[in-house]
């Protein structure tokens, strides 16, 4: 069990590290999307809360097999590496408010030659991980659905920004690469 606690605290306070310190700077040109962040914290706080609430109230196990909430622990880690890597090839363009730096330009390379966004990607696959490691397919739901509608909503809030910004550009970038999901969406 102290695995599990340590896996889940070590992702909650990477995401709390990025929260803080990857704010927009006073240079940015364009500063929006501070709602959607909001939408997102509020989201992830009551999904997580219920989820972990729905354990104790209602047992619905995912499997009864030892392995699967082993199999949750990899994905949380799989999805910080995969968000983590997102942040590093982003760089100084990296913020978690929807910004338009100077000279911002469209990152094509790495991690986002095939995907928009993929630091959101990994966040998502980390609730995902997050859920299969509590084994409750209740906590799974509550978890998952209301945080990954509230992500999309997010990425339609900055792919509106990003296309305002670098019109043709992005939109080029839109039709050769998926939002999330590579070769699904």
């Amino acid at each position: 069990m102290i695995i599990f606690i340590i896996i889940w605290s070590i992702w909650f306070l990477s995401e709390i590290f990025l929260n803080r310190f990857f704010r927009s700077g006073k240079s940015s040109k364009m500063f929006q999307g501070k709602g959607s962040v909001i939408i997102i914290w509020i989201t992830i706080g009551i999904a997580m809360n219920i989820g972990i609430m729905t354990l104790y109230l209602i047992k619905c196990p995912i499997s009864k097999l030892i392995i699967v909430p082993y199999i949750g622990l990899f994905l949380i880690v799989a999805g910080m590496i995969i968000r983590f890597i997102a942040v590093q090839s982003l760089g100084r363009f990296f913020t978690i408010y929807v910004t338009i730096q100077e000279n911002h330009k469209i990152i094509k390379e790495g991690v986002y030659k095939m995907i928009r966004h993929p630091s959101y990607l990994g966040s998502l696959i980390s609730f995902l991980g997050f859920g299969i490691s509590v084994n409750n397919w209740i906590s799974l739901i509550i978890v998952t659905i209301p945080i990954v509608i509230a992500f999309i909503y997010r990425i339609k809030e900055e792919e509106k920004i990003l296309l305002k910004q670098f019109g043709s550009d992005y939109s080029e970038y839109m039709r050769s690469t998926y939002r999330l999901i590579p070769y699904i969406y």
